[in-house]
């Protein structure tokens, strides 16, 4: 019986063996079909401001007090303000992955965060802050998928600036979910929608998560020896349902944008745009895409943008920019009211130090202007410090 037992328990055993060692094998050959790589990086940046405006204040948390937002430029108040910021929320982390598979195919990856804009976090005691999602995607062959810079923004035509952002209202600036397809120098992409409206007479702006279809955007990219030249166009459906109501207008924009090479190392970078309800696209939400009507209707409202930035390395070590950056809003104040904005502009002035590779000290100077329809106007200026090491 004892004998029978452990025969049992011997063939048992090479049972388990024989499993594992197959296991082992089949996983072995997935391993040789898939050859991987991991890359850790981001940078750690350290920023100091002394904002001074011409009427009003923001309030402490105030995402406008981390970096220019033109929206936030106070208008109204009793006399002039200063405040001063001082954080490390704007530093970043990332992690990239490429999966390159036997018949030459490959995957890559990125997810990226950093600590800007959630509530999460005071300044009383320990300063700590919520990580946010900027980036989260996945490429294949020529498809993309996830979240990253829409489509319409052309990232490379972007200033370079002390701040988190240069020229802030001349720009397309949009990070959303997406499916892009890419062949050469064309894309097309399908994008989360989002309208974003203001009510009859003026009032909070209304987000309204009601659109039934996907945004689009077709882009051209030509790039040559002297830089780059990028075109793009932006069709999408603004609605909003409200209950026996449901409204909707459509939204066209366009964008020319590109980095022209100046010497050896200096650049000339634009951006040009114009369209009727790009509202969050542009500006950073400075105007809505859309106004509802005195008959309840909804009506895209039209707006032009533009910034120009020069950048000029005075040696190996040492650089600036000036930037130009403005926008205007075509507003139907029988709609809209008068205390929406009508235009804002901003000039910057930066030095840029890289004493060594991945390291920049810098120093700039911002000026901004935002004027209501009802041409009640306020100032912003602003001297950012700005110390940053990227890994």
């Amino acid at each position: 019986m004892i004998n029978k037992r452990n025969k049992l328990i011997n063939r048992s055993g090479i049972s388990v063996l024989l499993i594992s060692s197959l296991s082992f094998f089949s996983s072995s050959i997935a391993a040789d079909e898939v050859k991987s790589s991991y890359h850790f990086g981001g940078f750690i940046k350290a920023t100091a401001s002394f904002s001074s405006y011409s009427d009003g204040d923001l309030a402490s948390g105030s995402a406008g007090r981390d970096f220019y937002i033109p929206s936030t430029i106070p208008v109204v108040g009793l006399d002039e303000s200063q405040d001063f910021d001082f954080s490390a929320k704007e530093s970043r982390i990332n992690f990239k992955s490429k999966h390159t598979f036997s018949n030459g195919e490959s995957i890559s990856t990125t997810i990226e965060m950093d600590f800007l804009l959630p509530p999460g976090g005071n300044e009383r005691v320990s300063n700590s802050y919520n990580p946010r999602l900027r980036h989260a995607f996945f490429t294949y062959g020529k498809w993309l998928f996830g979240q990253t810079w829409s489509t319409f923004q052309d990232v490379g035509a972007l200033p370079e600036s002390v701040d988190f952002l240069g020229a802030s209202e001349g720009i397309v600036f949009e990070r959303q979910p997406m499916i892009r397809y890419t062949s050469g120098a064309w894309q097309f992409s399908l994008e989360n929608p989002e309208s974003t409206i203001t009510p009859f007479e003026g009032g909070g702006r209304i987000v309204a998560d009601d659109n039934g279809l996907p945004d689009f955007v077709g882009r051209y990219n030509h790039r040559a020896s002297w830089g780059h030249i990028t075109f793009s166009a932006l069709v999408r459906e603004l609605a909003l349902e409200e209950g026996i109501n449901d409204e909707s207008t459509s939204s066209v924009g366009i964008s020319l944008t590109g980095k022209f090479k100046v010497g050896a190392k200096d650049d000339i970078r634009f951006n040009f745009g114009s369209g009727s309800g790009m509202g969050r696209y542009v500006g950073l939400n400075v105007a809505n895409g859309a106004v509802i009507d005195a008959d309840g209707n909804l009506d895209a409202i039209d707006s032009t943008f533009g910034s120009f930035a020069f950048r000029h390395h005075w040696n190996s070590q040492w650089r600036s920019s000036f930037i130009f950056s403005a926008m205007q809003i075509d507003n139907d104040i029988a709609s809209t009211g008068v205390d929406v904005t009508e235009s804002v502009n901003s000039v910057q002035v930066n030095l840029l130090h890289s004493p060594v590779p991945k390291l920049t000290i810098g120093v700039g100077f911002l000026a901004a202007n935002r004027t209501l329809e009802s041409d009640v106007d306020g100032d912003l200026s602003r001297l950012i410090f700005t110390a940053k090491f990227a890994f």
